[in-house]
């Protein structure tokens, strides 16, 4: 049979086009030679089921050249021991690392035994990768002890990782963080160390922004420590994006769908998460849920793709105003609000933990009966801030605990079911951890205003302005959450201190302060 001429050359046309997305065997380098380490992003888990969990890695032998100095699509070996030796090795396999992803892997392993610990590792070429620790959460029904860690909010130029030095040597089953991973500006002359290149806005800019900060050693040791649960907040994009509203309102919507692409894109490709797949990076799903046993589950929000835009031009403003008041408005938008308002009738589990980037309590900065609120906040939003809460009063009340990260402070804060009544009953508890090191080494106790301000926030139970997280451990009959703090990131050693700790006991309103 003869074949036509334009129809060979359109089959011709059609697998040019294949090659040029497929990882084809004869495309692919099964024996890369590095001149320079292709490891030096370290490695990361997350995610953690009873069987498994994501493992994470990115090939980048010179990190901050594009494509991280890769030329060629290439073959990575990925292992899962029971020891750091790799003497039983219990899983392994093979993925393609190639430039539409950066270079980077996703491996979601599974068919692992619940609740205990093992080892991983990358190999590509003569390369090995830094071994990493990992564990399964436990069995469904089991009510297994946790003990984990909250943080956000590092910004490179800002202080150094000096907090996570002190995490990575802690005893912990996971950790939360809570968006902020990146900053999105450039740096001013008299930084602590300095941001690469000015403001980022291509998916180009925002990869060599997370190589610069994932080359931290104390940043890539928290990570090897034990798996992780990462959602985003603004800078990972751009500082108090509302939706497809930017800071200043500066950029078309379609300017900032693409701004958001490249922002979620280069964080997908620097995390190990497990997220649903979307036909575009502008619509990345990041809300999912954890389970560890029957003890708890996480519910990891997105307060910043689906939130209506600030109410009065943003900042802390005097309200009410405009149409701050407004009940339609809303944080989390109607599909995510409704799937964790059902799913916080439908869940079994002895705690709900939510995962939220904003401070939930209000805190009112006016003086008397002026109220001032920051209105990126849920504060912002009382409507939709007064759903969630009688919500949880109906459905799950006092055995929800809120994680916040976002303002660079720790608080300690109880919960009411509405604000704008104070006799409302509590029905949950919110822990808000500083930063990692935004904001530089800070002050420590509150000075006179802020005590001021505190006392007009009955609900506000602590604050304290130093850099750190938070360690939480949880079982059955309470929740004990301990602030830890260093005193100073602008210059290394810090020694970590322990600034506070409370108590929630399960099915009781109300901190104790210990």
């Amino acid at each position: 049979m003869r074949m036509d001429r334009r129809d060979f050359l359109s089959d011709l046309t059609r697998t040019a086009a294949l090659c040029a997305i497929v990882p084809n065997v004869w495309r692919v380098s099964n024996r890369p030679r590095f001149a320079d380490d292709p490891f030096t992003l370290g490695v990361a888990s997350g995610d953690p089921t009873a069987t498994g969990g994501v493992l994470w890695t990115r090939l980048a032998p010179r990190p901050f050249e594009p494509d991280g100095g890769m030329e060629l699509r290439t073959v990575v070996t990925w292992e899962v021991a029971d020891d750091d030796g790799f003497k039983k090795i219990v899983k392994t396999g093979r993925a393609t690392a190639g430039e539409e992803l950066s270079y980077s892997i996703h491996v979601d392993v599974d068919g692992l035994t619940p609740d205990r610990w093992y080892f991983y590792r990358f190999q590509s070429g003569q390369a090995t990768s830094p071994v990493g620790r990992f564990r399964t959460a436990p069995a469904d029904g089991a009510k297994t002890a946790l003990k984990f860690a909250v943080a956000s909010c590092q910004r490179w130029d800002q202080g150094l990782f000096t907090a996570y030095e002190h995490m990575a040597k802690e005893e912990l089953d996971l950790v939360t963080h809570l968006g902020d991973y990146i900053y999105e500006g450039s740096s001013p002359a008299n930084a602590v160390r300095k941001h690469q290149g000015l403001e980022i806005r291509t998916v180009d800019d925002y990869r060599r922004r997370y190589a610069q900060y994932k080359s931290d050693p104390a940043l890539q040791a928290a990570h090897a420590r034990c798996p992780w649960v990462v959602v985003w907040d603004d800078h990972e994009v751009d500082n108090n994006y509302a939706g497809v509203h930017g800071e200043n309102d500066m950029e078309s919507v379609e300017q900032m769908r693409a701004r958001r692409a490249a922002g979620y894109q280069a964080w997908w490709e620097h995390q190990p998460v497990r997220v649903p797949r979307v036909t575009s990076w502008a619509d990345l799903t990041i809300t999912r849920t954890i389970n560890w046993g029957a003890l708890a589950r996480f519910w990891m929000l997105d307060t910043r793709q689906y939130r209506d835009d600030q109410a009065c031009g943003d900042g802390t403003k005097t309200v009410p105003c405009g149409d701050w008041a407004d009940p339609k408005r809303t944080m989390m938008g109607a599909t995510q609000e409704q799937w964790l308002f059902n799913g916080l009738g439908a869940s079994k589990s002895h705690w709900q933990v939510i995962g939220n980037q904003v401070m939930m309590a209000p805190n009112d900065s006016g003086p008397g009966p002026e109220m001032r609120l920051a209105l990126d906040q849920w504060g912002g939003y009382p409507a939709a801030r007064d759903r969630l809460l009688n919500t949880i009063a109906q459905r799950a009340a006092n055995r929800t605990v809120v994680l916040t990260g976002d303002i660079h402070t720790h608080w300690a804060n109880e919960l009411h079911s509405e604000f704008s009544r104070p006799d409302r009953p509590v029905v949950a508890a919110e822990f808000v951890g500083t930063s990692i090191s935004s904001d530089g080494d800070g002050s420590g106790e509150p000075g006179e205003r802020m005590k001021t301000q505190l006392a007009e926030n009955p609900h506000i139970k602590w604050f304290h302005n130093r850099r750190g997280y938070i360690t939480c451990s949880v079982d059955e009959q309470q929740w004990l959450s301990e602030y830890r703090t260093v005193a100073y990131v602008t210059k290394p050693g810090a020694p970590l201190e322990t600034a506070a700790r409370f108590r929630l006991e399960h099915g009781k309103p109300g901190l104790q302060k210990l």
